[in-house]
This record gives C-alpha cells, sequence and structure tokens, in this order.
C-alpha cells in the first residue's frame, strides 16, 4: 500500500484528487444518513406511526453496535470481493435503507433497515475510506484524509437541513425516496469510474494475503499484542465517548442559559468549525508529529468544557463550541496517520477496522453515560467534568510512546 513516489501528489491532475471526491461523496451520504439523519428519523418515524422514541433509539443503537462488529471483516472483504464491488455493496445497502425508512409500516423494518444501514457503513465508511487514500498518498496524505473526511461533516450541515425541508413540503417518505435517488445518481458513476488501487498497489494493499485469507486474520490476533496499536485505540475511545456524550447533550445543556435559536446556532458553529478545523490540519498534519496534534486537539476539547462549566456569557458560551468543533472531526483522521506510521501499510486496513470497531462501541455509551452521570447529579457539571477528565486521561496516554519490543512486535504485524 505504497504511493507512487514518481508522481506530483500535489497537482490536481493526479488521479488521487478524484478519488478523494468519490470518498467525500460516500462521506457526505454516509454519515449525513447514517449518523446525522438519525435525530430526523426518530422524529419524523414517531410522527407519522406514533412509535415510541425508546424503539427508534433502541434500532439506532442496535445499527451502531452491528457496524461496530461487522467494520472488523473490512480487510477480508477487500481482498476475498474487491474495494469497488465493496463499495457498490456498501452503496445498495445504505440505498435499500434510507428508501425503506420512508416506506415502511411495521416496527421489524426499522430494525431491518438500520441492519442494512449497518452494511453501508461497511462499504462506505471511515475505514474503506481511508485505507483507499493510504494507498493513493504518500506525502500529501493527512491533507486527502482531511478533505474526504470533511464530507461526512457537510453531510450532518447539508443533507439534514435538506431532509427536514423536503419533509415538511412533501413529506417524510418522498423526502427520503427523493433523497437517496440523488445519492445514487451522484455516487454510483463516480465510484465506478474513480475508484480503485493505484498502478503501484493491487489487492495485496487491503492487507497480508496467503491461502485461504489466513494472514489477515492473523494480523488482527497480532494487533492486540501490538502497543503502538493500543496507546492509539484507546485514547481515540475514550475522546470519542467524551465527544458523543456533549454533542448529543449539548442543546440541552445550553438551551437554559441562552435559548433554543442561540443553542441552534451553537451547534451550527460547532460543525461549521468541524470543517475548518479539518481543512485547516489538512494542510499541516503531514508536517507535524500526528500523536502531539492528536493531544493537542483532546486537550483543547478538555479546555473548551472547562470554560464551558464556569460560564454564563453566551459569547464565551458559542467561542467554547466553536473551539470544541475544530477538534471534531480530526478524532477520526489521526488515527489512519499514526497506524500508516507506527504499524505499517500490510496491516493497515486490519488495523483500521479493528481500530474503528473498539471506538465505536467504546464511544456508543458515551451518551447514555453522560445522561446517566446528569440524572445521578441533578445537572451537567459532574457529567460534563467526567469528559473534561476522560479528554485529559485520554490526552495523556496518546503521547506514550511504544519502546522498542513494541516497534518490533508492529514490524512482525507488517
Amino acid at each position: 500500500m505504497i504511493a507512487a513516489t514518481e508522481v506530483d501528489e500535489s497537482s490536481l491532475r493526479y488521479r488521487g484528487w478524484r478519488v478523494v471526491l468519490a470518498c467525500f461523496l460516500m462521506a457526505f451520504f454516509m454519515f449525513g444518513f447514517g449518523l446525522y439523519g438519525q435525530g430526523v428519523y426518530l422524529a419524523e418515524l414517531q410522527r407519522a406511526h406514533g412509535w415510541p422514541g425508546t424503539l427508534v433509539s433502541s434500532a439506532s443503537t442496535f445499527s451502531f453496535l452491528l457496524s461496530a462488529v461487522l467494520v472488523i471483516f473490512t480487510d477480508d472483504l477487500l481482498v476475498r470481493i474487491g474495494l469497488r464491488a465493496l463499495i457498490l455493496c456498501g452503496l445498495a445497502a445504505l440505498g435499500a435503507s434510507t428508501a425503506l425508512l420512508g416506506l415502511m409500516q411495521l416496527p421489524w423494518q426499522l430494525y431491518l433497515a438500520y441492519a442494512l444501514m449497518s452494511i453501508g457503513w461497511t462499504g462506505m465508511g471511515s475505514v474503506v475510506i481511508a485505507t483507499v487514500l493510504n494507498a493513493w498518498f504518500e506525502r500529501r496524505r493527512g491533507l486527502a484524509l482531511s478533505l474526504a473526511f470533511n464530507g461526512a461533516t457537510c453531510g450532518g450541515i447539508i443533507l439534514v437541513p435538506v431532509l427536514l425541508a423536503l419533509s415538511t413540503s412533501i413529506g417524510f417518505r418522498w423526502a427520503m425516496l427523493a433523497a437517496t435517488i440523488v445519492m445514487v445518481a451522484l455516487v454510483l458513476p463516480v465510484v465506478v469510474v474513480f475508484t480503485g488501487w493505484p498502478a503501484a498497489a493491487s489487492l495485496h494493499a487491503a492487507g497480508p494475503v496467503s491461502s485461504g485469507g489466513n494472514a489477515a486474520r492473523h494480523s488482527r490476533r497480532a494487533l492486540l499484542a501490538v502497543a503502538s496499536f493500543w496507546t492509539m485505540v484507546l485514547p481515540i475511545a475514550i475522546a470519542l465517548l467524551a465527544q458523543m456524550g456533549f454533542i448529543i447533550h449539548q442543546v440541552t445543556f445550553l438551551e437554559p442559559l441562552i435559548g433554543r435559536a442561540s443553542a441552534g446556532l451553537a451547534v451550527t458553529i460547532m460543525a461549521a468549525m468541524a470543517v475548518i478545523g479539518r481543512l485547516t490540519l489538512g494542510l499541516f498534519v503531514d508536517r507535524l508529529d500526528p500523536r502531539l496534534a492528536c493531544a493537542a486537539s483532546m486537550m483543547s476539547q478538555a479546555a473548551a468544557l472547562l470554560v464551558l462549566l464556569h460560564s454564563q456569557s453566551p459569547i464565551v458560551l458559542l467561542l467554547c463550541c466553536a473551539v470544541y468543533g475544530f477538534s471534531i472531526g480530526n478524532m477520526i483522521t489521526f488515527p489512519p496517520l499514526i497506524i500508516q506510521r507506527e504499524i505499517g501499510s500490510a496491516a493497515f486496513a486490519a488495523a483500521m477496522g479493528l481500530g474503528t470497531s473498539i471506538s465505536g462501541i467504546v464511544s456508543a455509551f458515551g451518551p447514555g453515560i453522560v445522561g446517566l452521570v446528569r440524572s445521578a447529579s441533578g445537572d451537567y457539571t459532574i457529567a460534563f467534568a467526567m469528559c473534561v477528565a476522560l479528554d485529559v486521561i485520554a490526552a495523556g496516554i496518546v503521547l506514550w510512546r511504544p519502546g522498542k519490543r513494541a516497534e518490533v512486535a508492529a514490524r512482525r504485524v507488517d
């Protein structure tokens, strides 16, 4: 998984940038429908069918946990069916899921739709995006990842308001069907034309291969003994747990302090700063130590939350949300950069899949834990203070650099 060293990666003529466009669109629709759109489905399905919120939210939890399990096997699927086929399977599954969300009539269909969405995450999620871009880029890898993953945030900023507006004007069913058609029309030709491995790579870029695919499975077992893997996965998982907890409870916390309209503005500012943060990081991250940059991002979020807890000023609260948002998107940009530098190319897809699975499972409990602490204590002070502590702990762990023995183990995985 080594990009050709003869090409000029900074040139717009380099084919890798067209692959970035394809990945941007994949992230736009996958995160837009699969993550940010969950709030829309909750409201609209309750309104349309009278289903309790616990039914829809439990289906969301089921989807996230199933996605975290399926993503472990991304490297095997890349080897067995190929990159383009895997993406197209993910696109078909996501399209079937979103169409079914608009057409469903019975509760069991909700779980089917969310199971299909989990398959979509496997084919179009962050592991596939990071793996293919790792193959295409070497010197501009950080910028390519930042641009592609900005599609995820743009999906939340653009797709969710569009779904809400369409649901109001033509109804939720037709809104979902129209959005699904647009997704397929945009993503399908771009994937077919642009995606693939660079000439210097092959399907072997997805991971080490041997007869029966045993090498890929062995690499996952070996990764569990590599210190650099755990000092990347654990802090990212901890930071994402705190991040998910804050994001889900942000409006509930801010609304009594600054009102509903300003709380909504805070969410918009945070999302916009996530885009700016990814673009800014992408310009410099290839010249930075990704562990130091990751620790700095975690500490900036801790500082923003700490000030947030001790201020009543609307301007200060909005500024804190802006600072917090600056690092939100980068939490999924750092892992592939650290994996490439410290674990290597041969086990890249396996490490990304396993790490994403662990982080996904851990972070899924963030909103629930923050909610429980808030209920037990009566307000968000202790709950968000816990998030501050988690960010500080995560920053300390990510700065722990493996010794020589760990490096030797990592080379064995490679």
